[in-house]
């Protein structure tokens, strides 16, 4: 059973990575800002459009990457859709210790275990410490748009 789900997730990623969703800049986005990861080659800029209210009405990015990272990329910005400033940190925080943390139970999650489950997919980077950085990268630029900062890097 471990092996199927393996399976299924690197199955995930794969299509992610090759036809990644929300690859675009929209016109309205009001938040931008420049991930680097100079250890694997990973670049990317996070759009977002944020209303008055602190909502995500849309996120997008542009860039190039590994897998992992243009896939991370493509869940998040389907993820971030709805969700306020403060959900998108808080997502971000349970995602970043899902990445890391081998105790890290979604279950005891109480805000967005939906969405962590979907994510649940770059989960198995934890086993490779250096791929937390391209599992991230995405998270950590969206983060740094919405606090209005220009460039961000892994290292």
């Amino acid at each position: 059973m471990l092996d199927e789900l393996r399976e299924l997730y690197q199955e995930v990623i794969l299509d992610h990575g090759r036809n990644p969703r929300n690859h675009r800049r929209p016109e309205d986005a009001n938040r931008h800002a420049t991930g680097n990861n100079p250890i694997c080659g990973d670049a990317l800029i996070v759009h977002l459009t944020i209303d008055e209210d602190g909502t995500i009405r849309d996120a997008a990015f542009e860039g190039k990457g590994c897998a992992i990272s243009i896939a991370s990329a493509s869940l998040m910005t389907d993820i971030l859709r709805g969700k306020t400033e403060a959900e998108a940190r808080a997502l971000f925080e349970n995602f970043h210790q899902m990445c890391t943390n081998d105790d890290f139970d979604i279950a005891a999650v109480a805000d967005d275990a939906e969405a962590l489950e979907r994510l649940q997919v770059l989960s198995g980077v934890r086993a490779f410490p250096m791929r937390v950085k391209c599992a991230t990268l995405a998270w950590h630029t969206m983060s740094a748009a919405m606090a209005r900062k220009n460039d961000v890097t892994t290292e």
